[in-house]
Formats: C-alpha cells, structure tokens, sequence
C-alpha cells in the first residue's frame, strides 16, 4: 500500500515558499487557513479534523511550477482549491500540508473569435465565463447551479454537470485543452484549440474530473457556440412525482425536441425553497415540478415547439403549464431551482446527508419510488431534485429535532439507497465528485481490478502521491 509519511511545514518550509511565492502570497492565520480548509460539506460530518499548514496563493504558472517542485522534493502534500463550493471533501487536505488557492489566478485571457474559444485561468467564476461569452454573441455551455460563485477550474476538477448537460454535456464536453503543471513540477499542454486530436492518448479528459489528484490545471481552452436567439422556460407542476418522472422521456420521444434543461424539483424543495427566498411559484402545493427550457434560432420554430411541448405535458398529466418567456420571470424560476441546496443547510444544518446520485433516466422513476420507501422504513425525511433529464437526481436525507444517534440513522438510509442505485445500474456522484467524502464506498460500485488502475494511473502521475492524497478510491 503507498506511504502516507509526509515531510512538516517548518519555519524553514515557509521561508521557502515566500522566495518562490511572495511573502504575500502564503498565509499562516489560523482562522484563514481553517476556512480554506474546507468546502460545503460540513466539517462536523468528519471523522476527524482535517486542516492545513500554509494557504498558498499563486498568481503564475511559474509559481506553481515552482511550488510543485519544491513540494515534490520534499515530499509535502499540496491540495488544489477552487472556490470551495465543493459538496464532496475534495479540496479538503487530508493529510495537511499545502492548500493552494487560484483565486489569484482569475483572468479571461483569450477570447477566439475565429475558433469560437475562450482561454481562462483557473481562478475565474463560472458565470464571468457566461457574461463574457455572451457579450460576443456566443455562449459557454457550462452552467452549474453554484455558477455564480464556483471557480471554472473547480468545475473543471470536479467535471460539474449542471443544469445544460441534456443538450451540450457536462463541463468536460467543452474543454478543449489544457496547461497543466504536473507533480514534479514540469509544465506540459493537453489538447488545444482544435477540434479533433487522436495524437497520443487523450489527457485533456483524463485531466477533467480527476479531482486534482493528477495534475494542477492552471490554464482552460473552453469551447463556444452561438447563442440562443430565443429561449424560453416552462414550469410544469404535477400532482405526483411518478406521473412527473414517467412524462420525462416523452418530451424528446413524442415532442421530437430536445430540451437545453429538464430539471425537477419534488413537492418539499419547491417549499423549502419558498421558505428561504420568501417567494411563492404557481401550484407549490404540488407534489413534482418539472422545468423545461427550450431553445430557438426563431420565435416561430420555438413558439410552435412551445406549444407542442404544452399540450404533450397536459395530456400526459400536468396541472398547469406556466411559460416564463422575459428574463424577470425565468430568473425567478432558477433562482427557485439554484437555491434549493443552500435552503436544505438553512434549515437542517446538521442532521443532513447531501447524495449526489446517477442512474440511467430509464430508472429515475424506480429510484425515486426506492427513495420514498427508505425514507418511510428509516424515519428520515427527503428533499430531490436535479437534472432528471440525463438521470442525476441530487437528494437529502435529513432529520429535524435533535436526535441523538442521527449519524447512524441516516449512514443507514444512505447505504441502503446506495444499494438501490447499484441495482438500477446507477453510481454514486454524477458531478459532485467522489473526494474525501464517498471514497469508502467506491468498492460498491467498482470492481478491485479498476480500483487498482485507478491507483495504478495516479501514481504514474504523480509518483510520491503528494497530489491531493486520499481521494477518490481507498487508499488503506
């Protein structure tokens, strides 16, 4: 099994990493080092305290190359960070060491306009991507919920799915290339501005979704299109989520469109939702919501697929149809729908367990009749909602009132709906990650031959595993 001993950061550590950083660019604060120690999973739900030694804050390639140098030599764990909007333990640092920070390296370097191309650091928000994008006419596909806050190479890291994956892919499907400073320092380039590239092996999607365990990405090469000229979204309230989950394969089947988003909320987001913004949405007595965007070149195609789309969900069920066709009405709706998951910690803190689950869409029905059952059996209530479209349904287990042995009781509901998942053929992250936080339970989903490829792949990157140790699979 590897070697888990790490060298300390000393005083001499630190005198070191202000040479090749500046002495503004390291931190030893405690309450500092503390709050990027973490992401939004709670550090309560820890089994132990996981904390690092210095934050690093790199403003250059040359600098990171530096640091992951020196890091190598030494063999001291260094633990990239995005903005730590995170919900699965990976930029927490397991074995303490270095947390490295991009929020420095945070600019639009390049926008293509002959490639249709935009290159960025790391440190750049999501939704600065968008606007940017946008202001040409043209439109990133990247759209994860926690856009407004979470970094692209964050997104990257973690291949974040989000609310467009239906029609354009997850965050992966737009990468195009890379920079990326490997563990011993060395700077290479995956991939580029072109379209196609079979030259070697394909790094640039080995890179998305490793979780910062190979490699630190400091530059993005990201893939646009033409924007939307009209795009509309429908809120579709039903009395039921099985009626709901059925009518969702039809939209593409008997519609014949497919759909920029297909999202849903169940009936106790929808209010939890409410509660946290003080708002009301049509219907929120109802038990399911689906909300369908559609996209168009001209308002006559997408009014006549508007209307096909409305009367296929009235016949099929829905309650209503609400269309949301200026930006004042479709903001509202989304930020209903982004907001679910801060409003699920508002009101259940602590006792909560925040599951990030994929099955093929032919299951979600299945899936969500499975979750209702455990949570019946078990006593535990449940938020779910998400991307039904491409069959990622994020769920919450919580408990309300103080309750003792609450971790115990819901470690139980979520074993229990880990094993439904992985009889629907399903997995356990669809884009929140593995981390820290499901590491454990990756032997229920994969066999000891991947397991150890996995191993095997970090460890040719990165050969003193001083790369974010610990994550993914088990290591002990």
């Amino acid at each position: 099994m590897v070697n888990f001993n790490y060298s300390p950061v000393t005083e001499k550590v630190l005198e070191d990493l202000a040479l090749i950083l500046g002495k503004q660019n390291i931190s030893t604060d405690e309450e500092k080092i503390e709050s990027y120690s973490r992401d939004e999973v709670a550090p309560h739900l820890w089994k132990e305290k996981h904390v690092a030694e210095v934050v690093c804050f790199p403003e250059s390639v040359e600098q990171v190359s530096a640091l992951m140098r020196y890091a190598n030599e030494h063999r001291i764990p260094v633990t990239p960070r995005g903005a730590g909007t995170g919900l699965s333990g990976g930029a927490v640092p397991a074995f303490r060491g270095i947390e490295l920070s991009f929020e420095k390296m945070n600019r639009i370097l390049d926008v293509d306009l002959k490639n249709l191309t935009i290159t960025v650091e790391p440190g750049v928000v999501t939704s600065e991507i968008n606007r940017t994008a946008a202001s040409f006419g043209l439109l990133y596909a990247g759209d994860p919920c926690s856009g407004d806050a979470s970094f692209i190479g964050g997104n990257v890291a973690e291949n974040a799915g989000g609310n467009k994956v239906i029609k354009y892919g997850p965050t992966g499907g737009s990468v195009l290339g890379m920079e990326v400073v490997l563990a011993d320092g060395s700077v290479s380039w995956f991939g580029g501005k072109r379209r196609k590239d079979v030259t070697g092996y394909d790094f640039v999607h080995l890179m998305v979704g490793s979780e910062g365990t190979l490699g630190i990405i400091t530059k993005i090469v990201l893939k646009l299109m033409p924007l939307p000229a009209y795009v509309v979204d429908l809120l579709v309230p039903f009395k039921d989520i099985p009626t709901a989950m059925e009518f969702v394969p039809r939209i593409m089947l008997e519609g014949k469109v497919t759909p920029s988003s297909i999202e849903f909320m169940d009936g106790a987001a929808i209010r939890l939702a409410e509660r946290f913004l003080s708002t009301r949405l049509p219907c929120d007595d109802a038990e399911a919501h689906l909300i369908i965007q559609l996209e168009g070149v001209d308002r006559e195609t997408l009014s006549d697929d508007l209307e096909r789309i409305g009367d296929l969900c009235l016949a099929h069920g829905a309650l209503e149809v609400f269309v949301a066709d200026n930006r004042n009405t479709r903001d509202k709706l989304w930020k209903a729908r982004k907001s679910v998951a801060e409003a699920v910690w508002a009101y259940a803190p602590i006792q909560v367990a925040n599951e990030d689950i994929v099955v093929p869409t032919s299951e979600v029905p299945e899936l969500m009749a499975e979750l209702d059952r455990i949570a019946r059996e078990k006593s535990i209530l449940y938020v779910s909602y998400g991307h039904v479209g491409d069959g990622n349904m994020h769920v919450t287990l919580y408990l309300e009132g103080e309750t003792p042995d609450w971790k115990e009781i819901l470690e139980d509901g979520r074993l229990e709906l880990y094993r439904v998942v992985r009889r629907l053929g399903g997995t356990l992250t669809g884009e929140h990650g593995v981390g820290l936080k499901r590491a454990e339970y990756i032997p229920m989903f994969l066999d000891e031959a991947q397991i150890d490829l996995i191993r095997r792949v970090k460890l040719a990157f990165d050969p003193n595993n001083i790369l974010n140790p610990g994550k993914i699979v088990p290591w002990e």
